[in-house]
């Protein structure tokens, strides 16, 4: 049953609970106040849901949720959107690097180009035959995370993270992304030991984890030590249920209701079949794949596909786990200094550092 919101209404903080001292507004008349649903004949929910800002998160995601966004749909070229995400993620990772200091270098691994992250201290020796290999998030069109899904990581677990700029649809659909991460990862295993590496990635990353993982078992090369999937999916011949409730910033801002028949994310896919296991890890033998981290969150478009790929791990019998955060929208973690995200990046830290016997005496929260 596909879900068409027709209404969601998001009640912002009042002046007690705001920290900012911004005076509460009324009601206001034109937006409904109440609950209401209707299940049509073709089994469509049609809902309005008064949702009250929760308590049960921190100071700052409350005021985090509370900044108004527009429901307009965004007038950006394809050029204009890679601009204004590479300057947002500049801005970000100065923000990251204020509270996670490190190194950041330029290179290139099998004629990749690759972003080199490393601690600010030097490397403890335990770890410098470990690394950690990122794939950013970005929709496949843009680099939305290479910098701030490396800086909190690195820093943590005093190891350094490759982050691969693999190439960008829709100028290189599917495989372009997986065939460049799939390169860095075997010139690495010239270096390193399988089991002294890590994959990982949020979003387009955390999809592209999984695929990549199902190409490496495929072409029967040796495995990494563990897999961080976060906020992905791993089907993309079906939408999953949060995809029609949530837009990217969760309860706020412009959301498009997937249409049937309509290829999600079509200029990654390009003329792949949807139900390819690569492209679609759901479809394909996960039997052997490492430990695998799995995190989201209860207002995350991609709550669903994260759900449904980790039981599709679980049914393998993979160690895979589980953590959705309460309250937050898809890649809450980029805003770094929520006490939200400072757990995320101290779960995710923990989690690579037992599975790359490397764990710090450190108490993570």
């Amino acid at each position: 049953m596909r879900l068409l919101l027709c209404l969601l209404t998001l009640s912002l903080c009042s002046l007690a609970s705001c920290s900012n001292g911004r005076v509460a507004q009324g009601p206001d008349p034109s937006i409904a106040q109440g609950d209401s649903s209707h299940i049509d004949a073709q089994g469509t929910a049609h809902i309005t849901r008064v949702i009250p800002l929760p308590k049960t998160i921190s100071p700052e995601a409350r005021e985090y949720l509370g900044r108004p966004r527009s429901d307009s749909a965004p007038k950006q070229s394809l050029a204009e959107r890679r601009a204004h995400t590479d300057a947002m993620q500049l801005h970000d990772s100065e923000q990251n690097r204020a509270l996670y200091p490190v190194n950041i270098a330029s290179s290139t691994i099998a004629g990749i180009p690759v972003r080199i992250v490393t601690p600010i201290d030097p490397i403890p020796a335990i770890k410098a035959d470990r690394v950690l290999i990122n794939l950013h998030g970005g929709g496949f069109t843009t680099d939305s995370g290479s910098l701030t899904e490396s800086i909190p990581i690195a820093n943590l677990t005093h190891t350094k993270v490759v982050a691969v700029l693999y190439r960008l649809a829709p100028e290189h659909p599917f495989p372009a992304a997986v065939d460049d991460s799939v390169a860095v990862y075997k010139e690495l295993l010239k270096t390193y030991k399988p089991q002294h590496i890590v994959i990982y990635g949020a979003s387009a990353g955390g999809i592209l984890t999984a695929e990549v993982a199902v190409k490496i078992k495929q072409l029967g090369l040796p495995l990494p030590a563990a897999l961080g999937i976060f906020t992905g999916t791993g089907d993309f011949s079906r939408l999953g249920d949060t995809q029609a409730i949530y837009s990217v910033t969760g309860l706020a801002g412009h959301l498009t209701p997937p249409t049937e028949g309509v290829q999600w994310l079509a200029d990654y896919v390009g003329s792949a079949d949807p139900k390819d296991p690569v492209l679609s890890p759901l479809y394909a033998d996960l039997h052997d794949m490492p430990p695998t981290l799995f995190l989201t969150s209860t207002r995350d478009m991609m709550l669903s596909g994260t759900a449904i790929l980790h039981r599709a791990f679980l049914r393998a019998g993979v160690d895979a786990r589980l953590s959705v955060f309460e309250a937050l929208n898809h890649g809450f973690w980029y805003e770094a200094n929520l006490p939200e995200s400072k757990e995320a990046d101290e779960m995710i830290a923990g989690f690579f550092d037992a599975h790359l016997g490397t764990a710090n005496p450190r108490k993570t929260r």
